[in-house]
Parts: structure tokens; sequence; C-alpha cells
């Protein structure tokens, strides 16, 4: 009775320890057999927006006499905007700085020599045609700081619906070819998902203060890339 015991011991334990390998195994025969591919689109089109960092930069002996040049001077450049029509919507403090200045290559403590003040503003123009002329106009009001020029898309997200489709359609043309070459055929998909945060590629020019030269905003490209596994049948 005791030996019977023993043995129904060793029997439960060995079961109990092999349970748990065997539940993953059937788990895994759960899963359809399955294609899975990566469909990309891009689109290309021309930008429709774009935006332009202009400023003035101001050097004076103490604070005040730097900071009310430069005051002056950005007040031009504001009613410059204006003069061309640019809505006061569409421009934006995007940085201001009164900053003292010290002699090059000293040792020790160095005594302040003047100050440095800077005021820059963010415009977006919704005609990309006039890109140059606003520069050109700006610096001619006494901008002296100019900074990067933006193209930008403004319908992207209509646009990437486009690209999404025929990312899509992409995906399927790839398993149809696995598929024949495999001998199956293609079922219903089994699961979307979008790689990555899909979205216009921006490019950035930069302009030359005092020369303008014709800006070129050619044309920006919208990509979307999508993970779809497609369930698979025998062929028949």
């Amino acid at each position: 009775m005791r030996a019977m015991t023993l043995r129904g011991l060793i029997v439960a334990a060995f079961l109990a320890a092999a349970g748990p390998l065997a539940a993953p195994a059937r788990a895994q025969s759960d899963f359809p057999p399955a294609i899975s591919v990566t469909g990309e689109a891009t689109i290309s089109v021309p930008p429709d927006l774009a935006q332009v960092d202009a400023g003035v930069a101001s050097d004076a002996k103490t604070a005040r006499e730097a900071s009310e040049a430069n005051n002056t001077a950005m007040a031009k450049v504001l009613s410059a905007l204006k003069g061309l029509g640019v809505a006061e919507k569409d421009y934006q403090t995007s940085r201001l700085s009164l900053q003292p200045q010290y002699p090059p290559n000293r040792s020790g403590p160095a005594p302040i020599v003047g100050y440095h003040a800077s005021n820059r503003v963010t415009i977006r123009l919704h005609d990309v045609t006039k890109v140059a002329n606003v520069i050109d106009t700006l610096v001619a009001a006494g901008a002296n700081d100019i900074g990067g020029i933006n193209f930008m898309v403004s319908q992207a997200s209509k646009l990437l619906d486009d690209a999404r489709t025929q990312a899509i359609a992409d995906a399927r043309r790839k398993a149809e070819i696995y598929a024949k070459a495999a001998g199956v055929t293609l079922g219903a998909p089994l699961s979307i998902s979008e790689a990555g945060s899909p979205g216009p590629v921006f490019r950035s020019k930069m302009a030359a203060p005092m020369a303008i030269a014709p800006v070129a905003q050619g044309e920006e490209t919208l990509s979307v890339a999508v993970n779809v596994s497609w369930a698979i049948k025998q062929g028949q």
C-alpha cells in the first residue's frame, strides 16, 4: 500500500511538471497560417505653406541702449510685414534675448563691454511664391537675423489617406506574389497596423540676409507604411 502511494505521487508530480510545457505547444497550433508583409506608398505634392524665421540683432554699450535700438528696428520689421499684407495671426515672437558681452581671450573676471539684444519672429506664409519677396522686404526694413525656411503641406492628412489606400494595395500585391510562389491562396487579412508615424518629409533652406537668391519650393513627399498579415489557405 505504501509503494502504490509512492508511485502515485511520482506520476502526479510528472504530470504536474509536464502540463505547463504541453500548454504552449497547444497554444501555438491555435495561430492560423499567415503571410505578413509591409505595404508602402508615397505621394509627392507641391507645398502650399512656408515658414520663415527673421529678426533683428542689436549691439550697444548699455542694456537700455541695446534694447531700445532693437525695439525700434523690430517695429520697422513688423510694420513691413503688415505692409505686405501678412495677418497678425501668422507671425509670432520666437526668441527675445538681452545678453552682456565680454572681451574675447581674457583670463579671470572680465568686465562687461556691451550688450547684445535679439528679437526674432516666425512668419507663416500661405503663398509660397512670395517667400523671396517677403525676405527681401524684411531685410530692407532692417532685419539682419534671417533663419531657415520650412515648406509644408496644409492638407497632409487627406493626402495621407490616399497613401494609406495605396499602401494596402501594395501589401496585397506582395502577399499574392508570396502566396502564388508557395502554392497557397490568400484569405482575409488578420491584422493591419501602421508602421511608425506617417507624414511629410519637411525640407529646410537657409537664406542669406543681404543677398536673397530665388527660392525653389520643390515638392514634399508624404509616405506611409503598413504591416498586414493575411490568412492563407491551401491551394485548390
